[in-house]
């Protein structure tokens, strides 16, 4: 028997989104408020806290890639342009068919 509505725990939403925003797993946040994971899951208060954290650290992440890519680093402005632009690396690749014959090799010695 679970307990009896209304007796729900106050938690801490600012910590929630907090840990959200550095990546924390819904498992992982629940066992550091010390609460079980499918509570994280059931409350709408704790899952909406979590939902805004990871919009905020994609945000973040997101920010400092374009950051990366204005500072002129290749590797990025190249990763960019596959994500956003659907640019890819072309393969030249050739194709070769060839024809193989395999003669037998003649029986040296004394057989006849």
């Amino acid at each position: 028997m679970g307990r009896p509505k209304g007796s729900q725990k106050p938690h801490d939403l600012k910590q929630v989104k907090m840990l959200a925003e550095l990546g924390c797993t819904q498992e992982e946040i629940a066992r550091l408020l010390g609460i079980c994971a499918k509570t994280v899951s059931r409350r709408a208060d704790i899952k909406d806290a979590i939902e805004d954290g990871q919009a905020e650290m994609k945000k973040s992440l997101r920010r400092m890639q374009f950051q990366k890519a204005r500072e002129g680093n290749v590797a990025m402005l190249i990763w960019l342009g596959k994500q956003l632009l659907g640019q890819r690396e072309r393969i030249d690749q050739e194709i070769r068919e060839e024809t193989v014959i395999i003669e037998p090799i003649p029986k040296s010695g004394t057989d006849a």
